[in-house]
């Protein structure tokens, strides 16, 4: 009795697989003519008997369902992530259906991000980097996308994906000089670039490495915590990446700016005056720090930082008013000591001598500005209404009308 009953069960078994088999067979024939609403019903009727398919059965199941759902691509995000869901559950038989969405996704997503659609740009990047786990610049790019979108929860997400990641986006790049254009040409590979230098169309073969993308990512790590009130984290992920990467300047920077978020301007101009010692010839950072000193009235320094700014980069039109405005702040200063002497012979030559040392500043301060127009093509008018300014302090009305012609004719 209990051999007829093994021998019942076997065979009712074998039926059972024989139906599935026949409508495995079914959703395949409607995919292959395009009748995805069939492909799809048939698709969904069969998920929950997949546990009793055999593997090959369930390898035929799985692709046929993916295409089903994808629908040659005209599947909205629901089905599309089903048809994922599906084919990553496919061996090496999936990898050409794969490559399919993967290509077919990536034109979409390109497609959302030159229309500025952020959001589905995003949305399409992370579904292309389910397809392909090991392209994680897909995951970069749907960071940069929710960025876009100010979707800063899952932009958060992702870039510390990519930090886990261990992420750099750096790429080799091979490059040549074209010869007829003199610009730098990129190429997709070293044989295909030697294959132009030897053609004579281009000289110069370099092989490069891409800037490393690991400060943006920490720094947009830093910037999403701090919009979100998680100043701690945000130095904390600065930090990781600063003993990651110690030479990296801009990991300094970021972290000078996170500072400046948080109004600490002491902790700023610090942390600047380390970027500085690192990059001594970057303009900006001068600049910064000559910014603060300013503000906390420590004028000699401020002075120095904007005139490392003017020899670096003479065409700051914004240190050279700082510089200018520095002297005339020294000048302003001696005014309360003057209003405050007295009568006496000894006082009225002391209002003599600082009533001298104001008119110095002021015309160090002309000075400052007129240097900056003997070396720039290109002068704003603020620097002019400045110097105009200075000018009528000082009681030289012809030089101050000479510069209200020169605002005038502009």
């Amino acid at each position: 009795m209990k051999k007829q009953v093994i021998i019942a069960l076997a065979l009712f078994v074998s039926v059972f697989t024989f139906a599935q088999k026949k409508e495995v067979k079914a959703l395949e024939k409607a995919v292959k003519k395009d009748n995805y609403a069939e492909a799809k019903a048939l698709a969904t009727q069969l998920d929950s008997q997949v546990s009793a398919m055999d593997d090959k059965l369930k390898e035929d199941y799985y692709l046929a369902a993916a295409q089903a759902y994808y629908a040659n691509g005209t599947s909205n995000n629901a089905d599309t992530k089903k048809a994922i869901e599906n084919v990553l559950k496919v061996g090496s038989e999936g990898a050409e259906f794969k490559k399919i969405i993967e290509n077919d996704l990536l034109t979409k997503a390109n497609k959302h991000y030159t229309d500025q659609k952020f959001g589905q740009a995003a949305e399409t990047f992370n579904m292309i980097y389910k397809v392909n786990p090991d392209g994680q610049d897909y995951l970069y790019y749907a960071a940069v996308s929710y960025i876009g979108a100010q979707d800063f929860d899952n932009a958060l997400k992702a870039y510390l994906e990519l930090d886990k990641l261990g992420y750099t986006g750096e790429q080799t790049l091979y490059v040549a000089t074209n010869k007829e254009t003199g610009e730098v040409d990129s190429f997709n590979s070293k044989s295909e670039r030697d294959l132009y230098v030897r053609g004579g169309s281009h000289t110069n073969p370099e092989t490069q490495t891409s800037e490393s993308k690991a400060s943006e990512i920490t720094k947009n790590i830093a910037l999403i915590y701090i919009n979100k009130g998680e100043k701690d984290k945000a130095l904390a992920a600065i930090e990781r990446a600063k003993q990651a990467n110690p030479d990296d300047v801009n990991l300094l920077i970021n972290e000078a700016n996170i500072y400046y978020e948080m109004g600490d301007e002491k902790k700023f101009q610090s942390v600047l005056q380390q970027a500085i010692e690192k990059e001594p010839n970057n303009a900006d950072l001068h600049y910064n720090v000559g910014v603060i000193y300013m503000n906390n009235k420590e004028i000699e320094k401020a002075r120095e930082s904007f005139e490392n700014v003017l020899s670096l980069k003479p065409s700051n039109a914004d240190a050279a008013l700082n510089l200018s405005t520095s002297y005339l702040e020294e000048g302003n200063s001696l005014v309360e000591q003057m209003n405050s002497l007295g009568n006496s012979r000894a006082d009225d030559l002391k209002y003599e001598e600082l009533k001298k040392k104001k008119a110095s500043l002021f015309e160090q301060a002309a000075q400052t500005l007129v240097d900056f127009k003997n070396n720039n093509s290109k002068v704003p008018n603020s620097i002019l209404e400045q110097l105009k300014n200075i000018y009528n302090a000082l009681g030289e009305t012809a030089k101050a009308k000479a510069i209200t012609a020169e605002l005038e004719g502009k």
